[in-house]
């Protein structure tokens, strides 16, 4: 089960990595963050759960009254911390018999967090996707007295690209964007040229208004100085649509506003949302300040650039790309300079053997013993009298409906003001 899009995206992949012979159910918790339909369907593109119908988006209730029914051999439980939290800890206590429990982490980890572990404590597997995450998010689980195990995982969004795995050689990219050469009269013809130039949006980086038009400004310039390219902001939800984190200043809005003073062309670029893996397809070229898609543009050999403008640090989620040599700036982006990724970096990285990925292997393991009875009790950490209040916030936003929710935040905030101005 999944309860934003990004998660959705994640599970759809993984349990197509599952065996020939396994069956699965996938749904949509429903939360304040439940994806729209048409994110749904984006994405579960490409994976089998696309070749069926869309996952229903179903109250909490109703995944407890699901699993009696199913008695699963394990849950995945793909999912924002919290709600992993309140799930394991909660609405799925006291299955009989006892599912294995497995959680993760739908993207780029790095640096690990205890937080991440501590929302995840009670799973039996904790899924990660490179050799640095296992070893970082090891060290804390042991560090923190967490009973589950870690697990490696190939990123499934990589399998929609060619490349299936590190070959030790170095992708032969253009260090720019090559202008289109003029046709020859007589001459034999050729498939086109990709145009497409992708940049991938990220709700938490860059946080400044400023900040973010500085990145539009720079795609404007492409856009005006080669007119023969396609410049495309990627969104991950519209204005309407809601995504695992909130996105305060949203890019298509901050377009209209730059619009509006003469400072972009209006309709120099084009905004959409849909499959990253159906952009990339198209795509001449990538940039992002921070996103889990510039390793889909790795695997999909498209040239990429990093922002480094704004920093390179935890806070912008882009620490991991240190030593890829796929860093740049803004004026790298309007110039049309791109880059290819290091091969040792890869390796690395995320582009792993696919053979060293063993989370099935534990998974099997975890279902024998789950059949077998061997499965001990759920030994949350987040357990304390402490975490009862945070616990039962989570507990609501699983079983309220959203537009309910939102509307008692809204009355909340309108009384402490209310009360604040009485004192």
């Amino acid at each position: 089960m999944a309860d934003s899009d990004s998660y959705l995206k994640w599970a759809a992949g993984l349990l197509d990595q599952l065996p020939a012979g396994w069956t699965s159910t996938l749904a949509v918790v429903r939360t304040p963050i439940v994806p729209s339909l048409g994110q749904i369907a984006a994405a579960v593109s490409g994976t089998r759960s696309a070749e069926a119908d869309p996952p229903a988006v179903v109250s909490a209730r109703a995944l407890r009254r699901l699993a009696e029914r199913v008695r699963p051999d394990a849950i995945l439980l793909a999912c924002t911390g919290p709600v992993v939290d309140v799930l394991v800890s909660d609405v799925f206590d006291g299955l009989s018999p006892r599912p294995a429990l497995v959680s993760g982490l739908p993207g780029i980890s790095i640096p690990a967090t205890e937080k991440a572990w501590l929302y995840r404590g009670g799973c039996d597997l904790f899924v990660v996707h490179s050799g640095r995450e296992v070893e970082e998010f090891g060290r804390i689980g042991k560090e923190l007295g967490a009973a589950g195990s870690m697990a490696l995982a190939r990123l499934p969004y990589l399998d929609h690209g060619g490349r299936a795995g590190n070959t030790g050689d170095r992708l032969v990219f253009p260090p720019a964007l090559a202008a289109p050469a003029p046709a020859t009269p007589g001459a034999a013809q050729v498939p086109p040229v990709k145009r497409r130039v992708v940049f991938a949006t990220q709700a938490k980086v860059p946080k400044r208004r400023e900040e973010r038009e500085s990145i539009l400004l720079s795609l404007a310039r492409l856009a005006d100085d080669r007119p023969d390219l396609d410049v495309v902001v990627k969104l991950r939800a519209l204005e309407h649509e809601r995504q695992t984190h909130n996105e305060r200043h949203h890019y298509e809005r901050l377009w209209r506003s730059l619009a509006e003073t003469g400072a972009v062309r209006p309709g120099a670029v084009r905004f959409a949302a849909g499959a990253m893996h159906e952009h990339l397809a198209e795509a001449a070229a990538f940039v992002t300040v921070s996103s889990t898609a510039a390793l889909e543009a790795i695997a999909g050999e498209v040239p990429l650039l990093i922002l480094s403008d704004f920093g390179v640090s935890a806070e912008m989620i882009n620490l991991v790309f240190e030593d890829s040599e796929c860093l740049g700036t803004l004026e790298d982006l309007a110039r049309g300079d791109f880059r290819q990724p290091a091969a040792a970096w890869c390796d690395a990285n995320y582009f792993h053997d696919p053979a060293a990925s063993d989370w099935v292997t534990r998974l099997g393991t975890l279902v024998e013993d789950a059949r077998a009875g061997r499965l001990g009790p759920v030994r949350p950490l987040l357990a304390g009298p402490e975490h009862a209040a945070a616990r039962r916030r989570a507990r609501l936003r699983v079983e309220v409906p959203p537009n309910v929710l939102r509307a008692g935040y809204r009355t909340a905030r309108r009384m402490r003001r209310y009360l604040k101005a009485l004192g």
